[in-house]
């Protein structure tokens, strides 16, 4: 028994693999992570909280000082390079941002990953549908005057703002290895601030609307995540398996 290395060295391979395979041990033992929980319940009150005070005066709210004084430096002018990342962010805020997740919901349910494909659709549902829009008719506040874009109703919060956060958790949750995810919540930040900058600059929204927005869509996306956590590391162990014994029969 103890002689025969054959045996032994397949199981002493494969167990490092999985545990490294684009997750980390931490990850894929499936445990929450409090921090997590933490984070997203913080993000989410830091637009529920702001939404309360800005709603009982829409128009001399207390952060009305810091939004009128942040969109005169936003005056202009509105032309060249700045124009066209501004105009390019908004496409990516827009359809281009529903069209991502989309596709990737597509190619998931091709896949079979029927977990991941839940938590996608519910991140969304809840970001976009239940907490951006139920945010924005209970406020209901007043877009900056001579918007540069197209805008629907209601200013607070930014729907743009949280569609780039919640892209980013979403992109990094289910596409990027466990450990590059910090640079990726590095990049996909300075994202997220660019596109609060950009709205503010095409005069769409109040900068306090880009903070809101960006904290809901980044708390939904972690509370997601900590709700669905336990299930995709199941799943993402599973696709592992599959992945590992479809090898070991290609070698054999």
């Amino acid at each position: 028994m103890s002689g025969n290395p054959t045996t032994a060295s397949p199981d002493r391979r494969r167990r490092p693999h999985r545990a490294g395979g684009g997750e980390s041990r931490a990850e894929s033992g499936a445990p929450r992570s409090r921090g997590v929980l933490i984070a997203a319940l913080l993000l989410l009150a830091a637009a529920v909280a702001p939404a309360l005070v800005v709603r009982s005066d829409v128009t001399h709210s207390p952060f009305q000082g810091l939004d009128d004084r942040w969109l005169i430096w936003m005056g202009g002018p509105h032309e060249g390079i700045y124009q066209a990342a501004a105009m390019a962010l908004n496409l990516i805020g827009g359809p281009v941002g529903a069209l991502i997740p989309l596709s990737l919901l597509v190619l998931l349910l091709v896949r079979r990953r029927w977990v991941c494909a839940c938590f996608l659709l519910a991140a969304n549902l809840g970001g976009n549908m239940l907490v951006i829009q139920g945010l924005k008719h209970l406020v209901d506040r007043p877009r900056p005057a001579h918007p540069l874009v197209r805008v629907d109703h209601g200013s607070f919060p930014s729907g743009h703002a949280a569609t780039a956060a919640l892209l980013v958790v979403l992109l990094g949750v289910l596409l990027v290895p466990a450990a590059r995810r910090r640079a990726w919540w590095i990049g996909g930040t300075a994202f997220t601030l660019a596109m609060m900058w950009s709205r503010t600059w095409l005069h769409a929204h109040w900068l306090s609307d880009t903070v809101a927005g960006a904290a809901a869509g980044a708390g939904v996306g972690l509370l997601a995540w900590w709700l669905f956590h336990p299930a995709l590391a199941r799943e993402r162990a599973r696709a592992h398996d599959r992945r590992g014994a479809a090898a070991g029969a290609g070698t054999a």
